[in-house]
């Protein structure tokens, strides 16, 4: 994905994009269902954004609204050719470290059984359904909840709407958070599935098709 609007996240941002990344999902249902437990969330969390950052800044795109970086939109470009070597080595390399964080973090190892048994939640494994190769997959969007309500949500979606449109692209998400399916819906995006699996945890999951 390319943008002329919004400001393309640089290497010495991660540090500034993992805090608001860990502010906007403190209280989200997936990491409250998975880290059951307040304390070791709060130690957790950081670390995990932290990896799932180091990932993406190497395998996928992430945008900003601004240098200032008070939403944030991570998007991976399934049509486009990649290295994948290089992936896969990102990938095992993020994987070994939030194992590590997991079992560091809690020597009961009940949050790292949970990552086990909640890995359909975290993976985006559904999209396989799909069978669409010119698809572009939202893997985060978020907004400082200081600045929610200026604006910043819908400018990241309409501007991967813009570029998915542009390249005749499906759009694709999940989010474990029911209040923002009709955020989604009013840009036309659409339920193709519900996860509800191990977990008293609902992930819709939304696509947009091409237009």
């Amino acid at each position: 994905m390319t943008s002329d609007k919004l400001y393309h996240v640089q290497a010495e941002d991660l540090p500034k994009l993992e805090a608001l990344l860990n502010k906007c999902f403190s209280l989200d249902p997936l990491y409250q269902e998975l880290i059951p437990d307040e304390k070791i969330r709060k130690r957790l969390m950081p670390e995990l954004f932290s990896c799932d950052m180091t990932e993406f800044y190497e395998t996928c795109e992430i945008f900003a609204d601004s240098k200032e970086l008070n939403g944030v939109l991570v998007v991976s470009d399934e049509a486009e050719p990649y290295n994948l070597l290089k992936y896969y080595f990102s990938e095992v390399l993020a994987s070994l470290r939030t194992d590590g964080y997991l079992i560091k973090e809690d020597h009961s190892l009940k949050t790292f059984f949970n990552f086990i048994l909640g890995r359909d939640y975290l993976n985006s494994s559904w999209t396989d359904q799909l069978h669409q190769k010119n698809r572009m997959h939202i893997i985060y969007l978020a907004v400082d909840p200081e600045m929610q309500h200026h604006g910043i949500a819908a400018m990241l979606v309409e501007e991967a709407i813009r570029y998915a449109d542009a390249h005749k692209m499906m759009l694709s998400l999940e989010t474990h958070n029911p209040k923002n399916v009709a955020f989604y819906q009013q840009f036309n995006f659409k339920i193709f599935g519900v996860l509800e699996k191990h977990f008293k945890l609902k992930q819709y999951c939304l696509i947009r098709e091409a237009q």
